[in-house]
């Protein structure tokens, strides 16, 4: 199975022995909109809902962290995903929070993990069936073990600044990151990570929310002054924008890359971390 598929793959394989299709909606910056109860009124036949809002380490001093391998297997075993399934992802959301699931599933391994290109938006768009309902009950079985996917810490990011072993690309808006705009969490600093490269997440995308190719993803980076030969770590507001670069860059083969899952919600609520503003330097 490839790390990005089709709506026309999907269709022609829905239901298939061990294929599970997991919903991985969230909406977290737009309370006008209920991830679970968008659901209920309408998914793809058979999907999962994984419930990507309440995946995180609670206990953790990061905002929104990723789950331990212990809180991944539970989701998993909640939800009726099993050893050895097939997982195709998909998402709904303006922020294309399925990339998010993406990178949390590698790392606790799932080995066969893919996103559906272009999500619930282009499934609907081409008249193809949903269903109503909450997801079926099920119990799953999973045995996290490590897998792909390196986290970076507020500590690491810091250390970064001066010895820029590590280009650092922002997926947020560019208003945000020049610190023209101002951040949607109250209080919260405006500005960038100095260093940081700017890349807004839309551009890896088609109008139509699906992945551009591989030239336009280059190009994409090339753009955005990112040396695709040298490792790159990504950041966002609260790390799900971010994966989503981490996925393009997946996608032409870099993966010497890594998350700096606090991201600007962990970075901008310091008062004592340096903050810049204005484009790239």
């Amino acid at each position: 199975m490839d790390d990005l598929v089709s709506t026309q793959w999907l269709a022609d394989r829905l239901g298939e022995p061990g294929l599970v299709v997991v919903d991985a909606s969230s909406h977290s910056l737009d309370p006008s909109r209920d991830a679970r109860a968008e659901f209920a009124a309408g998914h793809i036949p058979g999907a999962l809902f994984l419930d990507l809002d309440t995946l995180k380490d609670a206990d953790s001093l990061v905002p929104a962290a990723l789950p331990t391998a212990a809180q991944f297997a539970a989701r998993m075993a909640a939800i009726g995903v099993r050893d050895g399934d097939r997982v195709v992802l998909y998402d709904d959301s303006a922020v294309k929070t399925s990339s998010r699931a993406w990178f949390a599933f590698r790392m606790h391994g799932v080995r066969e993990v893919a996103i559906l290109d272009g999500g619930l938006g282009k499934w609907r768009a081409e008249g193809r069936p949903v269903e109503s309902g909450a997801a079926a009950a099920a119990n799953g079985s999973f045995s996290p073990s490590p897998g792909p996917g390196a986290v970076r810490s507020k500590e690491d990011m810091l250390a970064n600044i001066a010895s820029r072993a590590e280009q650092v690309l922002d997926a947020r808006g560019a208003g945000r990151f020049t610190g023209e705009d101002p951040e949607p969490r109250a209080g919260m600093a405006s500005g960038h990570i100095p260093g940081a490269h700017n890349l807004p997440f839309g551009k890896v995308l088609n109008e139509d929310g699906t992945f551009k190719d591989a030239a336009g993803l280059r190009a994409a980076f090339a753009d955005a002054g990112i040396d695709l030969d040298q490792p790159v770590v990504t950041t966002c507001g609260s790390g799900v924008t971010a994966s989503v670069l981490l996925f393009a860059m997946h996608l032409i083969g870099k993966d010497d890359t890594a998350l700096y899952d606090g991201s600007w919600s962990e970075w901008g609520a310091d008062p004592a971390l340096p903050k810049a503003t204005g484009p790239a330097a």
